[in-house]
């Protein structure tokens, strides 16, 4: 059977969640959730959330689902301890060195990879099953034949998005809020820039990065037989009422198999943006999965019921049985609930009947009265000794005994076993000032001057090193060269990158830029030495770590930390950061380009956005794939200050050329050489000053 999973942002919004049919809540507690904007939980108040799920038969998934820093690990291990303690059934993590701590302190919680982790391909779910973890939460970009694929050949529980807001970047991937404001989505602080307007070229009253949410509410019979395993509902920054909405319909349409208009009413009532979309299921991407927030008034009478589903009474969510025994000896009642378990109380002795003696049926309508509780009742056996009778009050007493006591019971869960967690090694780094190592983007870029300068590592895309044989020769003899990886690879591509690793393996290319956890597998399978990029998001000596049990080059740490975070972080493995260039901020599967024209020119051409400030965002192609990446306006540029950096313990330090042309690929080279000053109209120190909020 189908989970449904709701999101409960609140403990209103929780009630609204188990009351309209939620088998399963995901809530945050504390600051390490994905939706710090949300009222969230307390850790005072997550026992008595967790009991109240528990005993109406609902399970309790909190999301663990930011990056932790080094400085913070003390705080989430108390906070994983706590919540096992209170009893949560899953844990959702992003971070890797989070999964670690989950399994070392609480090994019998399972542990379910956040959609953050940018999971879209068997590989990758295939690495978190390797990790102890028991389900997936797949990527929102993905479509019906690509889930399918995946929960056919997946050891581990899949579960998808199936209604509610849709991020433009593959989640996990975005840095514009973090970028512009200071607000990360790793972090969870985003600032939602993506619902603001943009225009191409020129500011415009125009959405280019604003989707409608999604709705899958017509395939949910699909998506059980392809055998996905939970259905999320998005919404933690939404109200309860709008919990309330989606999940009842949900809720009906998993149990009667029926979508009805009043049911779609519903959800548009509820909260949308110019309709919904289906598109990245269906695989119809393209400018009609775009909208925006228009209608701000509220239908009083839909906000009413939607209350009422959870003010006014307790649905009866729990089927039970009695059993009652009324004997001249005495009178005692059983309750028994799905799961087996059991409570049996006694009352008053029945009396000799004057007139009426009690009958199983008039007791069965008595027991059957359990209104007001979270119980339904199921069936009731009696076993009646002639001539007795019981009053009415008596067998309400019972009754309201027997399911006090199986509320205790249910509420109740076996103390779990806890353990320390493991300290975590530190390694120094590199003492000498950091080597030099260049990536590009396009073949012109691959200039004579950047040949003569012998980076460490030149990263240069794997589509254009297997598409000219003697051009990866040549370089590959000049310099090391490394092939670098799309960051989203799905399935169906697979083949494909397997077959250019091959190629460029021969040609004698050892390495390979990876910046995605599904990429790990099919690189090693190669025979290629994984050097680790910035979409791993490695924000914590931990995760470091991990890199070096995983056997990893090298490892690029997030463009999100400190300069003082890079300085102490563990240096497992060979780190290096970005000092110069335009920080990838997004990439989408929808493509910006024909989303702009409706139809897609990106071989040809490239594109910049520009919000209301004037601040641009040019727009690159993602390798030789139909994807979007959108780039910082101002580039990153410390080449001024590398002084600042030698003292970090990199291994090096690397130049990111995106939209330059040879020309300036080689002024850059030269700015590296003499330290030109810092030029602030045009350039950015980035986060690694300021921080993140």
């Amino acid at each position: 059977m189908l989970e449904l999973l709701a999101p409960a942002g609140s403990m209103e919004a929780l009630r609204a969640a188990v009351q309209n049919g939620a088998n399963a809540v995901y809530l945050g507690c504390g600051s390490f959730n994905a939706r710090q904007g949300a009222k969230n939980f307390t850790p005072q108040m997550l026992p008595e959330a967790v009991k109240y799920c528990h005993v109406r038969g609902v399970a309790v998934h909190l999301t663990l689902n930011t990056l932790v820093s080094d400085r913070e690990t003390g705080d989430v291990c108390a906070l994983i301890r706590h919540a096992a303690s209170s009893g949560v059934d899953a844990f959702i993590v992003q971070d890797l060195h989070v999964v670690q701590l989950c399994r070392q302190i609480a090994p019998d919680v399972p542990i379910h990879g956040s959609t953050q982790m940018t999971v879209h391909s068997l590989p990758g779910v295939l690495m978190c099953a390797a990790w102890g973890m028991k389900r997936v939460v797949l990527s929102r970009e993905l479509g019906r034949d690509e889930i399918h694929y995946i929960c056919q050949n997946s050891p581990i529980e899949i579960e998808v998005f199936a209604h509610g807001a849709l991020c433009m970047c593959y989640s996990g991937q975005c840095y514009l809020s973090a970028a512009i404001g200071g607000r990360s989505g790793n972090r969870g602080k985003c600032a939602q820039p993506c619902r603001q307007s943009y225009g191409f070229g020129r500011w415009e009253n125009k959405y280019p990065l604003s989707l409608k949410d999604n709705c899958l509410v017509s395939y949910l019979k699909e998506l059980e037989n392809m055998g996905v395993a939970s259905l999320k509902l998005e919404g933690r920054m939404k109200r309860p009422e709008y919990v309330a909405a989606v999940t009842g319909v949900y809720r009906k349409a998993l149990d009667t198999g029926a979508v009805t208009r009043d049911m779609m009413q519903t959800l548009t009532s509820a909260f949308n943006r110019q309709g919904f979309t289906d598109g990245y299921y269906t695989g119809r991407t393209g400018q009609g999965m775009f909208g925006i927030r228009e209608d701000r008034y509220d239908d009083a009478k839909w906000l009413q019921q939607a209350r009422q589903s959870y003010e006014t009474a307790e649905n009866s969510l729990v089927p039970v049985t009695f059993v009652a025994e009324i004997t001249a000896g005495g009178a005692y009642l059983t309750v028994t609930d799905p799961e087996g378990r059991s409570c049996r109380v006694a009352g008053p002795r029945p009396e000799a009947a004057r007139t009426t003696p009690l009958t199983e049926e008039a007791l069965t309508e008595r027991l059957g009265k359990t209104g007001g509780t979270p119980y339904l009742c199921a069936g009731v056996q009696a076993n009646i000794d002639d001539g007795l009778t019981l009053s009415a009050a008596a067998i309400n007493a019972l009754r309201r005994d027997a399911l006090s006591q199986l509320t205790a019971l249910r509420g109740r869960r076996e103390k779990p076993v806890l353990h320390r967690p493991q300290k975590t090694a530190h390694f120094d780094g590199r003492r000498e000032h950091p080597a030099l190592t260049v990536q590009v983007t396009s073949r012109e870029q691959v200039t004579e001057r950047l040949l003569k300068m012998k980076p460490e590592v030149l990263y240069v895309p794997l589509h254009i090193l297997a598409l000219d044989p003697v051009f990866c020769h040549e370089l590959n003899r000049r310099v090391p060269v490394a092939a670098v990886l799309p960051r989203i690879v799905h399935d169906s591509e697979m083949n494909r990158l397997k077959e250019d690793l091959q190629l460029v393996r021969k040609m004698g290319v050892k390495d390979a830029l990876v910046g995605n956890l599904g990429l790990l597998l099919p690189v090693r399978e190669a025979g290629l030495k994984i050097r680790g990029d910035f979409g791993l998001n490695l924000y914590n000596s931990g995760s470091v770590n991990l890199m070096r049990e995983l056997e990893l080059k090298s490892a690029t740490l997030s463009f999100e930390m400190t300069l003082p975070q890079i300085r102490d972080v563990s240096k497992a493995v060979p780190c290096e950061i970005f000092a110069y260039g335009r920080l990838p901020l997004m990439v989408t599967e929808n493509c910006l380009i024909r989303s702009r024209t409706g139809s897609c020119t990106c071989n040809l051409s490239t594109g910049k956005l520009m919000d209301k400030t004037g601040a641009e965002f040019p727009i690159i192609k993602d390798g030789d794939k139909c994807r979007s990446i959108l780039l910082n306006g101002k580039k990153l540029n410390w080449l001024d200050r590398q002084e600042d950096l030698s003292r970090l313990g990199l291994w090096a330090v690397r130049l990111y050329f995106t939209t330059e042309n040879a020309k300036e690929v080689d002024q850059v080279l030269s700015a590296y050489r003499d330290r030109v000053p810092f030029d602030p109209g045009a350039c950015t120190r980035g986060l690694y000053l300021r921080g993140l909020e």
